[in-house]
């Protein structure tokens, strides 16, 4: 199924000139991967501690996280910086920064739906992240990926910094949690699909 991951080629071939610069004067991707988790961390606090007109940071965050994301990968890949360590911190520093992202949603949102959303991403995650386990490739499929989630929280952020359309959002992540379920179910078949065709 298709899903804005796809578009990710293409953001990184614009970002590329940054991603040269940085590694210039030194950045390296972990200090990016962290940053970016600190700061997830740092929006998640403002936006809880200050209600629901500070939703305009979490759009605003989000783009400049996936850039972030996207600049980690670059970094790795294409500057020989990838590590064991790099690779936990990419996993582990994603989940939790969606998840900070995601519960101030409760502040705006039904707690059980904001609840089954952050499990189900964590999920969806792991199912990713299970793939080479049994020799598939770490999978992305959607139709609810990392991608797709910020572009749907970003769009609820300024929704709820704007005070309206609040009884749709319930509407939203309930959507969002199907979608989810889809994606979870889609990552198991593809990678059982991808080692028997293997």
């Amino acid at each position: 199924m298709a899903s804005i991951y796809q578009l990710k080629q293409k953001f990184q071939n614009l970002l590329r000139p940054l991603v040269k610069q940085l590694y210039k004067i030194g950045v390296t991707a972990n200090h990016v991967t962290v940053f970016a988790l600190l700061g997830s961390l740092g929006v998640s606090f403002i936006v809880w501690q200050n209600g629901n007109e500070w939703f305009y940071l979490i759009p605003v965050w989000m783009f400049i996280r996936m850039a972030l994301n996207a600049i980690d990968g670059m970094l790795a890949r294409e500057f020989n910086q990838k590590s064991n360590l790099g690779a936990y911190l990419n996993e582990l520093c994603d989940v939790i920064s969606d998840s900070a992202l995601y519960m101030v949603f409760v502040l705006a949102a039904n707690v059980q739906l904001v609840t089954a959303v952050v499990i189900l991403s964590i999920i969806s995650e792991y199912a990713g992240v299970m793939a080479p386990l049994i020799g598939a490739k770490r999978r992305y499929d959607g139709p609810m990926g990392k991608s797709d989630r910020a572009f749907v929280f970003g769009v609820l952020g300024v929704i709820v910094g704007a005070g309206i359309f609040l009884n749709f959002i319930d509407y939203v992540l309930l959507t969002v949690v199907i979608l989810l379920t889809f994606t979870i179910f889609n990552r198991v078949k593809n990678a059982l699909k991808e080692v028997k065709n293997g």
